[in-house]
């Protein structure tokens, strides 16, 4: 390991071990990618990259309401938001959303956070949080938390909520709901993922990163849900950062365009809009919007 090129990605050997069947293998990589939501945190400090020195992860569980009744569910088709409180993160502005869940249409409305230790929501272990804590990211978790009390008094009074409390907010969107026809279901959880300079600045930021080490060896997936919004943007990131040469000279240019046609060209220039409303109109067919 010593002595290597710092631009020169390393060959490693990492043991994996299948939860189910307990089997264990080895596999050698000059690349890895972690992209294990919440559990990407505690991957990297077992990996030791310098990197994620400071690194620390502050997980978030969501809880939904949610409406399967047919004669309601048809009388809604959008969805619809509203403002969130202004100690609430932003994601968590509250919605009212058609959705297709196991096949059925339903309405969900949400999200109300949860508190929670754990980083993963099927696997995850109520020590994660705790093992999570290292002693150089000790100072920067207690900093955030100190500097954010608003957030954590809100946390505190969504978790302990009640569904008569929930039912309240719900029927500012809805007035005639009744708890009858809603249910409460455990949505999932989000980790964010907290630097040192957070620390610093006292600021909670939930937003998505991809961190790289410094010999492009490995990239991790950091923050909130990326969602089908920013997936693409975030695997170009990755490409560019320790695969440019994939996007190199002509080849990798017709390479690339052949899998997004969009890519390289500002569509915000009036120059190109006959050309953004052709591809829009290709992207609505194959999603069946037209």
């Amino acid at each position: 390991m010593e002595g290597r090129s710092p631009h020169r990605p390393r060959l490693g050997t990492s043991p994996t071990r299948n939860l189910k069947s307990g089997e264990e293998h080895t596999v050698a990589t000059k690349f890895v990618f972690v992209g294990a939501g919440g559990g990407s945190i505690l991957l990297l400090q077992k990996a030791g990259l310098p990197e994620a020195r400071g690194l620390g992860g502050f997980p978030i569980g969501g809880n939904w309401l949610v409406c399967d009744n047919p004669e309601i569910v048809a009388r809604h088709q959008a969805k619809v938001y509203g403002q969130n409180l202004p100690e609430a993160p932003t994601m968590a502005v509250p919605h009212l959303d058609t959705r297709i869940l196991d096949g059925r249409k339903t309405l969900l409305f949400g999200p109300f956070a949860a508190w929670t230790t754990r980083f993963l929501h099927r696997t995850g272990s109520k020590t994660d949080l705790f093992r999570s804590v290292k002693p150089h990211n000790l100072m920067t978790l207690l900093k955030i938390g100190a500097t954010n009390l608003p957030l954590v008094r809100y946390l505190m009074q969504q978790g302990t909520q009640s569904m008569a409390g929930r039912l309240r907010v719900l029927r500012i969107f809805y007035p005639n709901a009744q708890e009858k026809d809603w249910k409460l279901i455990d949505g999932g959880i989000r980790v964010q993922a907290i630097k040192q300079t957070d620390g610093e600045a006292g600021i909670v930021h939930y937003g998505t990163e991809v961190l790289t080490s410094a010999d492009k060896s490995m990239s991790a997936l950091l923050g909130a849900s990326p969602g089908a919004s920013v997936s693409v943007n975030i695997v170009m990131e990755v490409v560019k950062t320790s695969f440019p040469h994939l996007l190199a000279g002509e080849e990798g240019k017709k390479r690339i365009e052949a899998i997004i046609p969009t890519y390289g060209t500002d569509y915000r220039l009036a120059a190109n809009a006959a050309r953004f409303n052709e591809l829009a109109v290709q992207a609505r067919k194959q999603l069946k919007l037209i």
